[in-house]
């Protein structure tokens, strides 16, 4: 009874088939329905008719990509953890709603969003490496499907991932001063969304204009959400027109639809609901402007070039590959030479200055209290390696920590390196909040700290030293603010925890050893004035001009006088010195520059100065090999006098001059 109602049901549905082809539904299918039969319709299908997920084929093509993916993924954990760490201290990530409506307030700002949300993972280096590597998956598997790239042309996803590569390890220090945040990640999730909309353009039937109907409406879709993402993607569906469609009339159509949304859909966003942006940015929102306050279009390359590229590949979309390659040695042939230009590209856009790592890995070393560590990284350098000054002013905060700034300032390689940057670098943006701060000018650090959270974005860095400084002061209403703001963090919670006592006892403030340090280098005139942002300047003018009873503001004096080798200023604090340390040693460069200056100026009578004899000999020697070659240049006394005197005070006199701060 059962078999012969089936076929009942079959007879009675079988007058609505025709209507069921003609019907729209059967345009979603690009090939015509297949003829039922009473016989086979209820039959199971068989086994064998089921296609696998992926072919063998098709699995080894993504040996390579997914190869060169680790070995990316590899080199970063390696390589680069610092600086990734770095990046996630310049970026800030609340659980928040309010954080998140904060972000909604321009286009692209979800992409902000959520690349802030994953960046905050490089906290710990691998974990954040590991989810970028899964994005970049992703956007190579949207590629291939995107535009239907065969399995044995595999190579071709290397291009996407080293393109992406590239926008996140060629900034330097860019990370200093970009106001998008959340780059790491927001550029792959833009592209991703971009190709996400081009497939479904692609997939589409040609009937019933759906296809340009969906070009608008994508559009302004994903403007709202990813920015200039939804133009590229755009832009790509106008040329991806001319292969998919038939009729020149819906090419042209097409092209003439997705130009007009390029420049309509941002002007009535900009009109109707995204007030904050300016004009002349509303077409290149959700990407990092490279602006200071010149523009540097080289910084756009990896964007123009992923946009080109996928334009070119739009037209290849419907062309046929043989099963085959006609001439296999000259096709695995060009396939290695794509790889090694896309290995040798990525390798030399890698930005791979040593003395930006130097500084950043100082940086984490004083934030850790790690002054061995400080000096462990300054002695790292290569023979040929010049120190930035922020290096040098690092190396000597360390010494003076451990009190061997006397003994030791002038041991160390000293230089003034620029920073390998295209613009100029400040020291207010990169170390100096964290100098003042160590040298007791609170008031410094939470002015930089302000004025650059208000030019260049919140950051947790900024917050950390906000937070520190407010509980120096005294101003516990404000460390309570900045401490509930951290406690919004995912990592950063239970470093405002570990202060909250101190808000409820401020008595346990003096006794931190770091604060109480701090505490001695703080003036009650603390008056904030103007550095002109020349931070090492404006610290030894400040200290080299006062004086103290405190031994250890009064040691910073006197380095500071040392430092600007200022004869006048030198000897009151010398011997301000002397009297606080008597029966103590007198550390060596304040003997040698002691020695020195008696001798040169004969107004101090350092006769009876208890000088080591290696003070003495080293000044005799230095003298007379300098003598003995009177004729050369400076620059060419220094590769002679360096071996043998380059660790003394007297080098660093005559030798060193005209280092350049910033």
């Amino acid at each position: 009874m059962g078999k012969e109602k089936a076929e009942e049901e079959i007879v009675c549905l079988s007058p609505l088939f025709p209507l069921l082809y003609l019907s729209p539904l059967s345009y979603l299918s690009p090939l015509p329905p297949k003829k039922l039969h009473k016989n086979n319709y209820m039959a199971k299908p068989k086994l064998t008719d089921k296609k696998p997920f992926m072919t063998t084929t098709a699995l080894l093509s993504w040996m390579l990509p997914l190869a060169a993916l680790l070995a990316v993924g590899i080199i970063l954990v390696v390589f680069e953890s610092d600086y990734l760490f770095k990046v996630q201290e310049l970026n800030l990530f609340l659980y928040t709603p309010l954080f998140f409506k904060q972000q909604l307030v321009v286009s692209g700002g979800f992409l902000t969003w959520l690349g802030c949300y994953f960046t905050q993972f490089f906290y710990h280096p691998a974990l954040g490496v590991t989810l970028l590597c899964l994005w970049w998956a992703l956007l190579m598997w949207l590629f291939k499907r995107t535009f239907r790239i065969a399995n044995r042309y595999s190579a071709l996803l290397l291009l996407p991932l080293a393109l992406m590569v590239i926008t996140d390890v060629d900034l330097g220090y860019w990370i200093y001063y970009l106001k998008f945040r959340g780059h790491f990640f927001a550029t792959t999730v833009g592209f991703c969304l971009s190709l996400a909309v081009v497939w479904a353009y692609r997939c589409l039937p040609v009937r019933w204009h759906l296809r340009t109907a969906f070009i608008p409406v994508a559009v302004a879709l994903l403007y709202p959400v990813a920015g200039v993402y939804a133009l590229i993607a755009a832009i790509v569906m106008a040329v991806m027109s001319w292969v998919v469609n038939d009729s020149v009339a819906s090419k042209v159509t097409d092209c003439i639809v997705a130009l007009l949304s390029v420049a309509a859909v941002p002007l009535l966003f900009y009109r109707m609901v995204f007030v904050q942006t300016s004009i002349e940015n509303i077409w290149f929102t959700g990407m990092p402007l490279f602006l200071m306050p010149d523009r540097y279009p080289a910084y756009y390359t990896p964007w123009i070039v992923m946009t080109a590229l996928m334009a070119v590949l739009a037209l290849t979309v419907r062309v046929s590959v043989p099963a085959k390659p006609r001439r296999p040695l000259l096709f695995w042939s060009s396939q290695l030479v794509l790889v090694g230009c896309v290995a040798f590209a990525t390798w030399h856009f890698w930005y791979k200055d040593r003395n930006f790592h130097h500084e950043i890995r100082m940086y984490h070393c004083i934030d850790n209290q790690d002054w061995e560590g400080v000096l462990s990284e300054y002695r790292s350098m290569d023979a040929d390696e010049e120190p930035t000054r922020m290096m040098w002013m690092m190396k000597n905060l360390a010494l003076t920590r451990l009190g061997r700034a006397g003994d030791e300032m002038f041991r160390y390689k000293n230089g003034d390196a620029p920073c390998n940057a295209p613009f100029l670098v400040r020291l207010t943006q990169t170390g100096g909040k964290q100098l003042y701060f160590n040298y007791g000018k609170v008031n410094f650090c939470y002015r930089w700290c302000l004025e650059d959270g208000v030019e260049y974005g919140w950051r947790v860095d900024f917050i950390k030293y906000l937070l520190k400084c407010s509980l120096v002061n005294g101003e516990l209403v404000a460390a309570k603010k900045y401490m509930d703001i951290l406690k919004q963090t995912k990592y950063y919670a239970g470093y405002a925890e570990r202060y909250e006592a101190y808000i409820r006892n401020p008595k346990l403030i003096a006794k931190d050893s770091e604060f109480a340090t701090i505490a001695h280098y703080m003036d009650a005139k603390d008056v904030l004035t103007s550095d002109n942002t020349l931070v090492e300047i404006f610290l030894l003018n400040m200290f080299s001009n006062e004086d103290s009873s405190d031994p250890l503001y009064q040691e910073q004096t006197l380095l500071a006088a040392l430092q600007q080798k200022d004869i006048q200023l030198f000897w009151p604090r010398f011997f301000h010195y002397a009297q606080i340390h008597q029966g103590e040693r007198m550390p060596t460069h304040y003997q040698e520059a002691a020695y020195l200056y008696g001798h040169l100026e004969n107004q101090v009578d350092i006769s009876n100065m208890p000088f080591d004899e290696e003070v003495k000999s080293n000044y005799e020697g230095f003298m007379a090999l300098a003598q003995q070659n009177a004729g050369l240049t400076e620059e060419q006394l220094k590769p002679i006098l360096y071996p043998m005197y380059g660790g003394t005070f007297y080098y660093e006199y005559f030798l060193i001059r005209n280092q350049k701060s910033y």
